[in-house]
């Protein structure tokens, strides 16, 4: 995918309506600072369309990128914060719910894991969740340049294992500085949405 243009194109809050946008779309799911909106950025090539936060628990919305006006990344609210209450959690859940179920344009979601740490009951929790809402989510594991070469498969296996990942379920090891990954997140992308390399050119 070659980035002709990027734009935040729609923000959805709780009680927004989601919009039916006719357009493919993936999304992102990850806990707080996973690096999600590092990533967003490093697909778009982009510095900070995507607001990077020291502070977790920052994107309550869903917002929706456009992409060369023809798909959407979109960017799910980071879940897992301690500091938010019982009642916006549950608020947030059902935003996420609710656009896994009636979102008629979503073609897969991605769900990022910090590679240097073994999945929390939150990690699992949310693999389960986008199971259960009929996706078969597709693994990044973030903050690959945190951990040594040496350590990638190690962890990776970890993941596969606390996840209890299906047979045959991707993860792709991406580092926000980098780019490692990124070409290949791409493909799987472009394969996703039915955008031919041809049509980049």
């Amino acid at each position: 995918m070659i980035i002709k243009n990027a734009v935040l194109d729609i923000v959805c809050g709780v009680t927004s309506t989601l919009p039916d946008t006719g357009m493919p779309e993936v999304a992102f799911a990850g806990k707080s600072n996973v690096g999600k909106s590092s990533l967003i950025n490093g697909l778009m090539n982009r510095k900070a369309l995507a607001r990077t936060s020291a502070q977790p628990g920052k994107t309550q919305t869903i917002n929706f990128y456009k992409i060369n006006d023809e798909m959407f990344l979109v960017d799910l609210p980071g879940y897992g914060y301690a500091k938010i209450t019982p009642a916006e959690k549950e608020k947030w859940g059902k935003m996420i719910e609710r656009y896994l179920h009636t979102s008629k344009d979503l073609k897969a979601v991605f769900l990022l894991i910090d590679i240097r740490h073994k999945p929390s009951a939150n990690d699992c929790q949310m693999y389960e969740w986008i199971l259960h809402n009929g996706y078969e989510p597709i693994i990044i594991a973030t903050k690959l340049d945190k951990i040594k070469r040496s350590q990638v498969q190690k962890c990776l296996k970890v993941i596969r294992e606390e996840l209890k990942l299906t047979k045959g379920t991707k993860i792709i090891p991406y580092s926000a500085e980098t780019k490692q990954g990124r070409d290949e997140i791409w493909e799987l992308i472009d394969s996703l949405t039915g955008q031919t390399p041809a049509e980049e050119a």
